[in-house]
């Protein structure tokens, strides 16, 4: 059928009897259909799931009037997409994802062609606020960097929020935020694709390589990132790492005065810079914070999260010496190198959200004791080669698991001793029978989770879980 193209979407006026589908209903899709709904649109939400597996989902939609089309076969979901003239997607639909159904990419496709407009719950809360917009990207580090920078304007009495990928949809909150609120949105690789508009200020922890096997190659990977920095330079400050080469190609296509830098030598390229001065002492725009010693995160990786937070907050009016506070207090997020346990002089750390090698190679850099590593899960396209020689470089020995073990393994076998286990709870106590006091048993998977949990969340669960089990003793 044909749909006759209508205004985009601009203000909440503009969805009132808008035919909407939310795609997804998970924590974001849940949100979005709840927002609508109470804007006046015609809501009706898809899940490939059933009903069944989706009961907390449809409760928390309340008396709201969403027709549900939930578990319904490919050809119901095609008619229900042809009635629609707005189509709100989960971050992981695209009709330019390869891990998207062909089917249902070819829908999108072919809704796109009849006019009809496809937005995000991210894109849609972007168009909507007067909040101003903190958004900070990265392939690694962004959810402690988006953490950090809201305990630093948390300490400044600044008024924010906090959400976007580190799992909390701002989308209900669009309308109420106003223009001396920041909105901190942690975006990820998923949600960038379908922005239309930058940020006040945005935040690059750095630019690798992930996720090839939806993006294809690295340049498209590295692309979408960048979308935020061009969408951001006109009218906003591009925060940069000095470090990492990724950042540094974006930064040399930025005009210059849009660009502050940061690093752990001194970047010496923008006005506004952070880095580490000759005598260790965190250094942002100019004025001494506090000692990088007392940065209470292990590592250089953490620590160049720490001077990416600082500079943003600072532009977005924070002062040093409170920014220098909340540095000092901040414990860290879950799953990010966290401190578990310690057992009889061993420290089990949970580092479940170390999903490529190179957040891995981060991981054993950042403590200097002998690592009894666990590893592995599901592949996502990228090379172990480097990864397989930090574990010769750093580890005792090597527990493997899921999809990647086989390769871990010849890789690391010969090298250092490798052990595989069949699921999480064996890992650990293969762990804990090779660790001796002083050492370190790290998490650190290398690869996402989903051969064998449902997010990285669940496997860093599944070890606390079973080191919580092991006995004294041991």
């Amino acid at each position: 059928m044909m749909t006759r193209p209508r205004v985009p979407i601009r203000t909440a006026e503009d969805l009132r009897g808008r035919r909407t589908v939310v795609l997804g209903l998970a924590r974001s899709g849940v949100a979005a259909c709840r927002f609508l709904a109470d804007a006046g649109a015609v809501v009706a939400a898809y899940d490939r799931r059933p009903a069944s597996e989706l009961a907390d989902a449809v409760t928390a939609l309340g008396a709201r009037p969403v027709r549900l089309a939930l578990g319904v076969d490919e050809l119901a979901a095609v008619v229900l997409l042809q009635d629609a003239d707005l189509l709100v997607t989960s971050p992981s639909v695209s009709p330019r994802f390869s891990t998207t159904d062909a089917w249902l990419r070819d829908a999108l496709i072919a809704a796109e062609a009849r006019g009809v407009e496809l937005v995000s719950e991210v894109d849609l809360f972007l168009r909507l606020t007067r909040a101003r917009v903190l958004g900070v990207t990265g392939t690694k580090g962004k959810t402690t960097t988006a953490s950090l920078v809201a305990a630093m304007l948390g300490r400044a009495g600044l008024p924010h929020v906090l959400g976007g990928n580190i799992g909390t949809p701002l989308i209900e909150r669009a309308l109420e935020l106003g223009p001396d609120d920041w909105a901190i949105l942690e975006l990820s690789e998923l949600q960038l694709p379908t922005i239309t508009r930058g940020a006040d200020v945005a935040l690059f922890t750095n630019i690798g390589e992930d996720h090839l096997d939806r993006h294809g190659t690295v340049e498209a990977y590295r692309a979408v990132k960048a979308r935020l920095a061009e969408l951001t330079a006109p009218t906003g400050r591009i925060v940069l790492n000095h470090d990492d080469p990724g950042c540094r190609a974006v930064g040399d296509r930025l005009p210059p005065a849009s660009v502050a830098w940061y690093g752990i030598g001194e970047p010496r390229r923008g006005r506004v810079e952070a880095w580490i001065d000759d005598e260790g002492w965190v250094v942002v725009a100019g004025e001494r914070l506090l000692s990088a010693g007392d940065v209470p995160l292990p590592g250089l990786h953490m620590l160049s999260n720490v001077l990416c937070a600082s500079l943003g907050a600072f532009l977005a009016g924070a002062e040093g010496v409170v920014i220098a506070e909340a540095i000092r207090g901040f414990e860290g997020v879950p799953h990010r190198l966290e401190l578990i346990a310690e057992r009889d002089g061993v420290r089990w750390i949970n580092d479940s959200q170390a999903t490529i090698p190179a957040a891995a190679i981060a991981a054993l850099e950042a403590f200097d004791a002998p690592i009894i590593l666990i590893s592995g899960g599901k592949h996502k396209g990228l090379a172990y080669d480097t990864f397989a020689d930090a574990v010769a470089a750093h580890a005792r020995a090597a527990v493997l698991i899921g999809e990647t073990a086989d390769e871990l393994a010849a890789q690391i076998g010969g090298r250092v001793p490798v052990e595989r286990a069949s699921d999480m709870e064996a890992a650990v106590a293969a762990a804990a029978s090779l660790a001796r006091a002083g050492d370190v048993v790290l998490l650190a998977p290398a690869a996402a989770s989903f051969d064998m949990f449902a997010d990285y969340a669940a496997r860093g669960d599944a070890f606390r879980a079973a080191v919580d089990e092991l006995t004294d003793g041991r």
